[in-house]
């Protein structure tokens, strides 16, 4: 009698779980899903417990069997392995800055009895003839107007404006207005006469 009892007890806990477990997953959210969170959880929970789950898909797959490799007939004509070209035994790898340096200084040491010799190093930032003075003068100049940023003839530098923006209208050039030679002489003529015309009520 009182095992029956249990059974019948826990057959209804068992239900009541149950009911609240389908009630919960209908009324729950299926986040783009077509399963809701509870049922998704009763599934995985099912898969867990299963040793082998039932997979209908898997079953009609069918694995071809690879081939085999394909084996030239002569293996003794076949080409050594290449050799890896980034290291620096390389002739053509790329010598960084430092090291150039360190080649270039002892080699000039090496050389340092040799007056035909003449370094890199030495001939980097210098031209190979001397320049008059004009010369210097006309590089100073150019220097000093590249400088104060006085060219429009292109951009060299990216804060520049556009070049059609640093041109002149036509309109305005052809209209420049008075020259500043005329502007001082009409003004001292203007004081001048300012101070002559003044002259006649000045009592002193």
């Amino acid at each position: 009698m009182g095992m029956t009892r249990n059974i019948r007890v826990r057959t209804g806990l068992f239900g009541l779980l149950g009911g609240s477990l389908l009630l919960t997953g209908c009324m729950g959210p299926t986040y783009g899903t077509d399963k809701t969170a509870g049922e998704q959880l009763i599934d995985d929970l099912g898969n867990a417990v299963m040793i082998q789950p039932e997979n209908k898909d898997a079953k009609k797959v069918r694995y071809q069997p690879r081939g085999g490799l394909v084996v030239p007939r002569d293996k003794t004509a076949l080409a050594n392995p290449q050799q890896s070209v980034a290291s620096k035994d390389n002739p053509e790898w790329l010598e960084n800055p430092e090291d150039m340096r360190e080649r270039l200084r002892a080699e000039a040491d090496e050389n340092a009895n040799d007056p035909r010799y003449r370094s890199p190093l030495a001939s980097q930032n210098t031209t190979a003839r001397q320049m008059s003075t004009a010369e210097q003068t006309q590089a100073y100049r150019e220097a000093r107007r590249l400088q104060m940023g006085a060219y429009s003839d292109q951009r060299r530098y990216l804060s520049d404006p556009p070049t059609e923006y640093r041109r002149i209208p036509e309109e305005a050039q052809a209209d420049l207005g008075e020259p500043e030679k005329q502007k001082e002489r009409r003004r001292k003529k203007e004081a001048r006469a300012a101070k002559q015309g003044g002259s006649s009520w000045w009592p002193f």
